[in-house]
């Protein structure tokens, strides 16, 4: 390569950094805008005035009571839950190496449901912020489970390996919770309701006891976007680059856990978010992990506060649960952005 030739692919790689962190400012933009409408709508509207004197003055009027108290929460809680689940569907998308993974293969989600039944059961849990830590639990213990059964044998912890013991843990999971939610018709009314997925009767407490695990999980997740970028291109290829497999997928493992593991806790089984905004990001900033992981965690709350502001609105005086907006809404332009580029790619 000529000395004229470096000098222009070095001014296209700075354009291409220039357009993604442009991209990504633009995509922090509608957050925050998002963000400003989830707080103002709901049974009452609020203009949006009263909610940025609100949010900067402490009038002690209704309106700012309901602000404070009830959106401030709910929409910040949204905005946390929709990050790490962005966040932890790339890394399990990269440790996988599937772009259509899900982070629920590693069997995190019914981990912290059959947690949450035995509380439930035996121990009388009744609010959300009482499901958390038991839903902490959950995960944790099952990702612990699902990693000792992947990295048995030689090789060790493969994506395959992870896929199916995730995968086989899950169902037994699943079967356990269906048999308890049969034998105890309480458990079922109080189950029903989280497992649906969603953002409201949670305040701060509940913002609170999962913000440390989503901070760590995040940290973690952010300082594995080189070796992913490696493990992503096989493992005698990662290998040759320098990264340690096993290091990072246990690491990653841990991150999926922490994330995942707290965001199903506060909110309950959110999927799809970790499916498809990974690969939205992906569409617009390739497969770097250095641009994936920040658009998803900017994408994905996005994606999560329109999908629980529709539900405020689309059945008034009542809503609906945003795990069912979600998939409603989301899973057709996701089948339809998946078709596109099968269009494009043929």
């Amino acid at each position: 390569m000529t000395a004229a030739e470096q000098v222009e692919t070095g001014r296209a790689v700075r354009r291409g950094h220039a357009l993604r962190a442009g991209g990504l400012v633009l995509a922090l933009a509608a957050l925050v805008l998002v963000a400003l409408v989830s707080v103002a709508v709901g049974a009452k509207s609020i203009g949006p005035g009263t909610v940025v004197d609100a949010l900067l003055h402490n009038t002690g009027t209704p309106d700012e009571i309901v602000i404070r108290s009830l959106r401030v929460p709910r929409t910040l809680l949204g905005i946390c839950v929709g990050a790490a689940l962005g966040l932890a569907g790339v890394l399990m998308q990269g440790l996988t190496r599937n772009p259509l993974a899900d982070p629920g293969l590693l069997g995190i989600n019914s981990g912290a449901a059959a947690a949450i039944v035995v509380g439930i059961s035996f121990f009388g849990l009744g609010s959300a912020s009482e499901y958390v830590w038991f839903g902490l639990l959950g995960a944790a213990v099952a990702a612990v489970v699902v990693y000792l059964l992947g990295s048995g044998g030689s090789g060790g912890a493969t994506p395959v390996r992870l896929v199916l013991a995730g995968t086989a843990v899950a169902a037994a999971l699943l079967a356990f919770v269906q048999a308890m939610l049969l034998v105890s018709p309480t458990t079922f009314d109080q189950f029903r309701f989280w497992q649906l997925g969603s953002l409201a009767g949670r305040d701060l407490n509940v913002l609170g006891s999962v913000v440390p695990f989503l901070a760590l999980g995040a940290l973690i997740a952010f300082t594995l976007a080189r070796p992913l970028n490696a493990v992503v291109l096989g493992d005698d290829a990662g290998r040759a680059l320098g990264a340690h497999l096993g290091r990072t997928r246990a690491w990653g493992a841990l991150a999926i856990t922490l994330l995942c593991g707290a965001a199903t806790a506060a909110a309950g089984p959110l999927t799809f978010i970790g499916l498809a905004m990974p690969y939205v990001a992906r569409a617009i900033v390739g497969p770097d992990h250095r641009w994936l992981l920040p658009y998803a965690a900017v994408l994905s709350p996005i994606l999560l506060l329109a999908a629980d502001i529709l539900g405020r609105v689309i059945a008034p005086p009542g809503e609906l649960a945003v795990g069912l907006v979600v998939a409603f809404v989301g899973a057709p332009v996701f089948i339809a952005l998946v078709l596109r580029r099968k269009v494009a790619a043929a």
